[in-house]
């Protein structure tokens, strides 16, 4: 394969062990400052570090490529200041987002801007074997002939998953992946570093770390930003929700926060994959299937209500190729539910906004390749 596995120190500087806490402030002030740079004085004002200490992090990123000039911009005394850059495509990570019914691959640089995609059918059933083969055929496909430098790969796919192991669990629909090792097995096809995660864990840090710099979310002058703390919901060809508490991923003690398609809200429902009966999940795809949309939207909106009530969010983003499909029904619908509960409890500031997520369909793609990018700017770290 023609592509330069940037974790072996023999064959350039080793991007994951630039992890530390300094070098991914500087890294994250010129990612964010984009092509017109920064200077080394403004990155000691704003990390708070020395110019001495900013001098040499630069000076070795600089070495290794990272870094590179980008100008020079006029000083209010004394001469002109040095201003450096990014330089995106001195990395790349692979998003790789495996659906139940198909696989999205996205290559992106440092900045996270996606340079190459590829999108194909997938059967999450075929079996464990079948199903790491053709994902590692997409990424070589993908790769072919590009001579990039890649970090690894990051695999987002339904939940529930053991994020810190890379291990499968009762996937909802495919109980054979149960204690399944994805991470190790994708790693030795590939021979460089996985990281797996739920696919709505993904799609929020995607949001989490580019919606920042982007807008997302902003609604005047709200304070703190919504990006701090939002859920976003995901619902596709199954419901789940990942969530963003104090501006960073949550997954919970044991990974497996956010099985928001699976909490019970009628007793007498009909059955779910999972085992239960009147899944949030089970309930929405069912009113889909019937083409009765709006009240697909309206028992989202329940599960919506009830999550902002327990966690006081500040903000509600719908996502998935169903919503996709219906983005105004859902997003008035799921709304609706929680301007109603807004007045019920008497809420001064109304009700929390609902928006559709931005991304797209290879939202969760772009997601997965974060899983590999955002540490090395202090982002999306546990």
């Amino acid at each position: 394969m023609a592509y330069v596995n940037r974790t072996n120190t023999e064959s350039g500087v080793n991007l994951l062990a630039l992890r530390s806490h300094n070098a991914a402030l500087v890294l994250d002030l010129l990612r964010t400052a984009g092509e017109g740079g920064i200077s080394r004085l403004e990155l000691a004002e704003r990390t708070g570090l020395t110019p001495q200490a900013v001098s040499k992090i630069t000076a070795r990123l600089r070495a290794d490529g990272l870094v590179a000039e980008a100008g020079r911009r006029a000083s209010t005394g004394g001469k002109p200041r040095t201003v450096l850059r990014l330089v995106p495509e001195a990395g790349h990570a692979i998003g790789l987002h495996l659906d139940r019914d198909e696989v999205t691959v996205v290559l992106c640089d440092l900045t996270g801007a996606v340079v190459a995609e590829r999108r194909v059918p997938l059967d999450l059933g075929a079996g464990a074997e079948a199903v790491v083969e053709s994902a590692a055929g997409e990424v070589e496909a993908l790769l072919a002939g590009a001579g990039v430098s890649v970090l690894g790969v990051g695999v987002a796919l339904p939940g529930p998953l053991d994020h810190a192991r890379g291990v499968l669990h009762r996937v909802t629909g495919f109980p054979e992946w149960d204690g399944f090792p994805l991470r190790d097995a994708l790693a030795g096809r590939l021979g460089v570093p996985v990281v797996v995660d739920k696919d709505t864990n993904a799609a929020a840090l995607g949001i989490a770390v580019v919606g920042r710099e982007s807008g997302v979310g902003k609604t005047g002058d709200v304070s703190p930003s919504p990006l701090e703390s939002f859920a976003y919901l995901h619902l596709g060809t199954g419901l789940g929700a990942g969530l963003v508490i104090g501006g960073g991923v949550h997954r919970g003690a044991r990974t497996g926060a956010g099985e928001f398609g699976h909490q019970v809200i009628q007793l007498d429902g009909p059955p779910c994959g999972c085992g239960n009966r009147g899944c949030i999940e089970a309930l929405c795809l069912a009113a889909v299937d019937r083409g009765a949309v709006g009240e697909a939207a309206r028992v989202l909106g329940v599960g919506a209500a009830n999550l902002v009530g327990l966690l006081d969010i500040d903000l509600v983003l719908l996502g998935g190729r169903t919503v996709a499909a219906h983005e105004e029904a859902f997003v008035r619908g799921v709304g609706a539910v929680l301007e109603e509960r807004a007045r019920l409890e008497g809420v001064d500031d109304g009700a929390i906004p609902v928006r559709v997520a931005p991304g797209g369909a290879r939202g969760v793609a772009e997601g997965a390749a974060q899983l590999l990018l955002a540490p090395l700017f202090g982002r999306g770290e546990d």
